[in-house]
Protein backbone atom coordinates (compact mmCIF):
# COMPACT_ATOMS: atom_id res chain seq x y z
CA UNK A 1 0.00 0.00 0.00
CA UNK A 2 2.71 2.51 -0.91
CA UNK A 3 2.89 5.43 -3.29
CA UNK A 4 5.60 3.90 -5.48
CA UNK A 5 5.35 4.58 -9.20
CA UNK A 6 4.30 1.61 -11.29
CA UNK A 7 3.42 1.13 -14.92
CA UNK A 8 -0.05 1.77 -16.24
CA UNK A 9 -1.69 0.91 -19.53
CA UNK A 10 -1.03 3.69 -22.02
CA UNK A 11 -4.11 3.38 -24.18
CA UNK A 12 -6.26 6.31 -25.24
CA UNK A 13 -8.76 7.64 -22.74
CA UNK A 14 -11.63 6.85 -25.12
CA UNK A 15 -10.54 3.23 -25.55
CA UNK A 16 -10.21 2.75 -21.80
CA UNK A 17 -13.66 4.24 -21.30
CA UNK A 18 -15.15 1.88 -23.88
CA UNK A 19 -13.53 -1.11 -22.17
CA UNK A 20 -15.11 -0.09 -18.86
CA UNK A 21 -18.58 0.70 -20.25
CA UNK A 22 -18.95 -2.23 -22.64
CA UNK A 23 -19.57 -5.00 -20.06
CA UNK A 24 -22.25 -2.90 -18.36
CA UNK A 25 -23.99 -2.12 -21.63
CA UNK A 26 -23.88 -5.75 -22.71
CA UNK A 27 -25.29 -6.86 -19.35
CA UNK A 28 -28.05 -4.24 -19.56
CA UNK A 29 -29.09 -5.32 -23.07
CA UNK A 30 -29.11 -8.99 -22.08
CA UNK A 31 -31.19 -8.34 -18.98
CA UNK A 32 -33.66 -6.17 -20.89
CA UNK A 33 -34.48 -9.23 -22.99
CA UNK A 34 -34.31 -11.56 -20.01
CA UNK A 35 -37.40 -12.55 -18.07
CA UNK A 36 -37.87 -10.82 -14.71
CA UNK A 37 -35.78 -12.34 -11.93
CA UNK A 38 -37.87 -12.90 -8.78
CA UNK A 39 -36.52 -13.04 -5.25
CA UNK A 40 -35.76 -16.62 -4.26
CA UNK A 41 -37.65 -17.32 -0.99
CA UNK A 42 -34.82 -19.63 0.06
CA UNK A 43 -32.51 -16.60 0.18
CA UNK A 44 -33.84 -15.82 3.67
CA UNK A 45 -32.85 -19.23 5.07
CA UNK A 46 -29.48 -18.42 6.62
CA UNK A 47 -27.35 -21.03 8.34
CA UNK A 48 -26.98 -19.19 11.65
CA UNK A 49 -30.18 -19.74 13.62
CA UNK A 50 -28.71 -19.29 17.11
CA UNK A 51 -30.57 -17.14 19.61
CA UNK A 52 -28.18 -15.53 22.11
CA UNK A 53 -29.09 -12.91 24.72
CA UNK A 54 -32.61 -13.03 23.33
CA UNK A 55 -31.40 -11.95 19.87
CA UNK A 56 -32.46 -14.34 17.08
CA UNK A 57 -29.84 -15.13 14.44
CA UNK A 58 -27.36 -13.48 16.79
CA UNK A 59 -24.26 -13.84 14.61
CA UNK A 60 -25.84 -12.35 11.49
CA UNK A 61 -27.25 -9.46 13.54
CA UNK A 62 -24.29 -8.58 15.75
CA UNK A 63 -21.64 -8.72 13.02
CA UNK A 64 -23.30 -5.71 11.41
CA UNK A 65 -21.71 -3.60 14.13
CA UNK A 66 -18.61 -3.60 11.93
CA UNK A 67 -20.42 -1.53 9.31
CA UNK A 68 -21.67 0.87 11.98
CA UNK A 69 -18.19 1.29 13.45
CA UNK A 70 -16.35 1.83 10.17
CA UNK A 71 -19.07 4.19 8.95
CA UNK A 72 -18.87 6.31 12.09
CA UNK A 73 -15.06 6.34 12.09
CA UNK A 74 -15.03 7.42 8.45
CA UNK A 75 -17.55 10.21 9.05
CA UNK A 76 -15.60 11.30 12.14
CA UNK A 77 -12.36 11.46 10.16
CA UNK A 78 -13.97 13.56 7.42
CA UNK A 79 -15.58 15.88 9.96
CA UNK A 80 -12.39 16.54 11.92
CA UNK A 81 -9.84 16.39 9.09
CA UNK A 82 -7.14 19.01 9.61
CA UNK A 83 -5.74 19.13 6.07
CA UNK A 84 -7.86 21.23 3.67
CA UNK A 85 -5.87 19.76 0.77
CA UNK A 86 -6.91 16.17 1.45
CA UNK A 87 -9.07 16.52 -1.66
CA UNK A 88 -8.00 18.54 -4.67
CA UNK A 89 -11.62 19.58 -5.10
CA UNK A 90 -13.70 20.01 -1.95
CA UNK A 91 -16.70 18.48 -3.75
CA UNK A 92 -14.88 15.13 -3.82
CA UNK A 93 -15.58 14.74 -0.10
CA UNK A 94 -19.32 14.37 -0.78
CA UNK A 95 -18.92 10.88 -2.25
CA UNK A 96 -16.85 9.73 0.73
CA UNK A 97 -19.46 11.16 3.09
CA UNK A 98 -22.20 9.22 1.30
CA UNK A 99 -20.04 6.09 1.34
CA UNK A 100 -19.49 6.17 5.11
CA UNK A 101 -23.10 7.17 5.78
CA UNK A 102 -24.21 4.28 3.58
CA UNK A 103 -22.01 1.92 5.58
CA UNK A 104 -23.53 3.04 8.86
CA UNK A 105 -27.05 2.70 7.50
CA UNK A 106 -26.18 -0.70 6.01
CA UNK A 107 -25.31 -1.90 9.50
CA UNK A 108 -28.69 -0.76 10.79
CA UNK A 109 -30.67 -2.04 7.81
CA UNK A 110 -28.94 -5.41 7.71
CA UNK A 111 -29.35 -5.95 11.45
CA UNK A 112 -33.05 -5.08 11.15
CA UNK A 113 -33.40 -7.55 8.27
CA UNK A 114 -31.59 -10.41 9.99
CA UNK A 115 -33.75 -10.13 13.10
CA UNK A 116 -36.61 -11.44 10.95
CA UNK A 117 -35.49 -12.18 7.39
CA UNK A 118 -38.18 -11.50 4.79
CA UNK A 119 -38.49 -9.60 1.53
CA UNK A 120 -40.14 -6.60 3.15
CA UNK A 121 -37.27 -6.07 5.57
CA UNK A 122 -34.72 -6.86 2.87
CA UNK A 123 -35.60 -3.53 1.27
CA UNK A 124 -34.00 -1.71 4.23
CA UNK A 125 -30.88 -3.83 3.88
CA UNK A 126 -30.44 -3.30 0.15
CA UNK A 127 -31.26 0.40 -0.05
CA UNK A 128 -28.22 1.63 1.93
CA UNK A 129 -26.03 -0.95 0.20
CA UNK A 130 -26.66 0.88 -3.08
CA UNK A 131 -25.38 4.07 -1.45
CA UNK A 132 -22.04 2.43 -0.75
CA UNK A 133 -21.71 0.83 -4.19
CA UNK A 134 -22.69 3.92 -6.16
CA UNK A 135 -20.64 6.35 -4.07
CA UNK A 136 -17.60 4.06 -4.38
CA UNK A 137 -18.06 3.98 -8.14
CA UNK A 138 -18.21 7.79 -8.17
CA UNK A 139 -15.06 7.98 -6.03
CA UNK A 140 -13.03 5.74 -8.33
CA UNK A 141 -14.25 7.56 -11.45
CA UNK A 142 -13.22 10.85 -9.82
CA UNK A 143 -9.80 9.70 -8.68
CA UNK A 144 -8.96 7.65 -11.76
CA UNK A 145 -10.88 8.41 -14.94
CA UNK A 146 -12.30 11.94 -14.75
CA UNK A 147 -12.55 14.23 -11.69
CA UNK A 148 -15.33 16.36 -13.14
CA UNK A 149 -17.35 13.41 -14.43
CA UNK A 150 -17.04 11.50 -11.17
CA UNK A 151 -18.31 14.44 -9.14
CA UNK A 152 -21.21 15.08 -11.51
CA UNK A 153 -22.21 11.42 -11.61
CA UNK A 154 -22.57 11.03 -7.85
CA UNK A 155 -26.22 12.08 -7.61
CA UNK A 156 -27.37 10.29 -10.79
CA UNK A 157 -25.62 7.10 -9.66
CA UNK A 158 -27.26 7.29 -6.25
CA UNK A 159 -30.66 7.77 -7.84
CA UNK A 160 -30.12 4.82 -10.18
CA UNK A 161 -29.01 2.63 -7.29
CA UNK A 162 -31.89 3.57 -5.04
CA UNK A 163 -34.30 3.32 -7.97
CA UNK A 164 -33.27 -0.27 -8.66
CA UNK A 165 -34.17 -1.27 -5.09
CA UNK A 166 -37.43 0.68 -5.09
CA UNK A 167 -38.36 -0.92 -8.43
CA UNK A 168 -37.72 -4.39 -7.00
CA UNK A 169 -39.54 -3.61 -3.74
CA UNK A 170 -42.67 -2.22 -5.39
CA UNK A 171 -42.78 -5.22 -7.72
CA UNK A 172 -42.30 -7.57 -4.77
CA UNK A 173 -45.28 -6.01 -3.01
CA UNK A 174 -47.35 -6.50 -6.15
CA UNK A 175 -46.26 -10.11 -6.44
CA UNK A 176 -43.91 -9.67 -9.41
CA UNK A 177 -40.57 -8.56 -7.97
CA UNK A 178 -37.71 -8.17 -10.44
CA UNK A 179 -34.03 -8.16 -9.41
CA UNK A 180 -32.53 -7.56 -12.84
CA UNK A 181 -31.64 -3.92 -12.36
CA UNK A 182 -30.52 -4.31 -8.77
CA UNK A 183 -28.20 -7.06 -9.96
CA UNK A 184 -26.50 -4.65 -12.36
CA UNK A 185 -26.21 -1.99 -9.65
CA UNK A 186 -24.59 -4.43 -7.26
CA UNK A 187 -22.23 -6.31 -9.54
CA UNK A 188 -21.25 -3.90 -12.32
CA UNK A 189 -19.24 -1.61 -9.98
CA UNK A 190 -17.27 -4.67 -8.85
CA UNK A 191 -16.24 -5.12 -12.49
CA UNK A 192 -15.84 -1.48 -13.47
CA UNK A 193 -13.79 -0.49 -10.42
CA UNK A 194 -10.97 -3.05 -10.94
CA UNK A 195 -10.87 -2.13 -14.62
CA UNK A 196 -10.40 1.54 -13.74
CA UNK A 197 -7.71 0.67 -11.20
CA UNK A 198 -5.83 -1.19 -13.94
CA UNK A 199 -6.38 1.21 -16.82
CA UNK A 200 -6.05 4.62 -15.14
CA UNK A 201 -3.38 6.05 -12.88
CA UNK A 202 -4.42 7.44 -9.52
CA UNK A 203 -4.51 11.16 -8.76
CA UNK A 204 -3.64 10.47 -5.12
CA UNK A 205 -1.14 8.57 -3.02
CA UNK A 206 -2.08 5.21 -1.52
CA UNK A 207 -4.62 4.47 -4.25
CA UNK A 208 -3.66 0.80 -4.00
CA UNK A 209 -5.87 0.53 -0.91
CA UNK A 210 -8.79 0.14 -3.32
CA UNK A 211 -7.42 -3.31 -4.14
CA UNK A 212 -7.79 -4.15 -0.48
CA UNK A 213 -11.46 -3.23 -0.69
CA UNK A 214 -11.93 -5.50 -3.68
CA UNK A 215 -10.02 -8.40 -2.15
CA UNK A 216 -11.88 -8.36 1.16
CA UNK A 217 -15.23 -7.97 -0.58
CA UNK A 218 -14.47 -10.91 -2.89
CA UNK A 219 -13.65 -13.00 0.18
CA UNK A 220 -16.89 -11.82 1.79
CA UNK A 221 -18.93 -12.96 -1.23
CA UNK A 222 -17.24 -16.37 -1.19
CA UNK A 223 -18.13 -16.77 2.48
CA UNK A 224 -21.71 -15.76 1.70
CA UNK A 225 -21.97 -18.55 -0.85
CA UNK A 226 -20.50 -21.03 1.66
CA UNK A 227 -22.79 -19.97 4.51
CA UNK A 228 -23.80 -23.48 5.59
CA UNK A 229 -20.45 -25.10 4.89
CA UNK A 230 -18.56 -22.60 7.04
CA UNK A 231 -20.95 -23.15 9.94
CA UNK A 232 -20.64 -26.92 9.60
CA UNK A 233 -16.86 -26.58 9.66
CA UNK A 234 -16.45 -23.91 12.33
CA UNK A 235 -19.47 -24.77 14.46
CA UNK A 236 -19.85 -21.30 15.98
CA UNK A 237 -19.62 -18.91 13.04
CA UNK A 238 -21.34 -19.01 9.66
CA UNK A 239 -20.31 -17.89 6.21
CA UNK A 240 -22.74 -14.99 6.38
CA UNK A 241 -21.26 -13.90 9.71
CA UNK A 242 -17.86 -13.79 8.02
CA UNK A 243 -19.32 -11.95 5.04
CA UNK A 244 -20.24 -9.03 7.29
CA UNK A 245 -16.86 -9.09 9.03
CA UNK A 246 -14.76 -9.25 5.86
CA UNK A 247 -16.85 -6.61 4.07
CA UNK A 248 -16.35 -4.31 7.06
CA UNK A 249 -12.60 -4.87 6.92
CA UNK A 250 -12.69 -3.99 3.22
CA UNK A 251 -14.48 -0.74 4.02
CA UNK A 252 -11.88 0.00 6.71
CA UNK A 253 -9.28 0.07 3.92
CA UNK A 254 -10.89 3.31 2.74
CA UNK A 255 -10.51 4.88 6.17
CA UNK A 256 -6.88 3.76 6.28
CA UNK A 257 -6.26 5.17 2.82
CA UNK A 258 -7.59 8.60 3.77
CA UNK A 259 -5.66 8.61 7.05
CA UNK A 260 -2.43 7.74 5.27
CA UNK A 261 -3.09 10.36 2.64
CA UNK A 262 -3.83 12.99 5.27
CA UNK A 263 -0.84 12.02 7.41
CA UNK A 264 1.48 12.32 4.43
CA UNK A 265 0.34 15.86 3.75
CA UNK A 266 -0.05 16.96 7.36
CA UNK A 267 3.58 15.95 8.02
CA UNK A 268 4.61 18.57 5.45
CA UNK A 269 5.75 15.96 2.97
CA UNK A 270 7.07 17.79 -0.06
CA UNK A 271 6.11 15.11 -2.58
CA UNK A 272 3.26 15.62 -4.99
CA UNK A 273 -0.12 14.29 -3.85
CA UNK A 274 -0.54 12.85 -7.33
CA UNK A 275 0.15 9.14 -7.34
CA UNK A 276 1.20 7.20 -10.44
CA UNK A 277 0.34 3.77 -9.05
CA UNK A 278 -2.71 1.89 -10.30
Amino acid sequence: MTNNTTAHIAWSHSLKTCIILTPGLIALVILLFHAPIPQDPAYHNFADQHTILGIPRFGDVITNLGFNLVGLLGLWFLWRKTDPNLFQNSKEQSAYTVFFLGLFLTGLGSAYYHLEPNSSRLFWDRLPVTLTFMSMLSIVITERASPLLGIRLLLPLLLVGAGSVVYWHLGEQAGNGDLRFYGIVQFYPMLAIPLMLILFRSRYVYGAYFWGVIGWYALAKICELLDVQVLDLAGIISGHNLKHIFASIGAWCIVRMLKQRGRLQSDSDTRSPICQSP
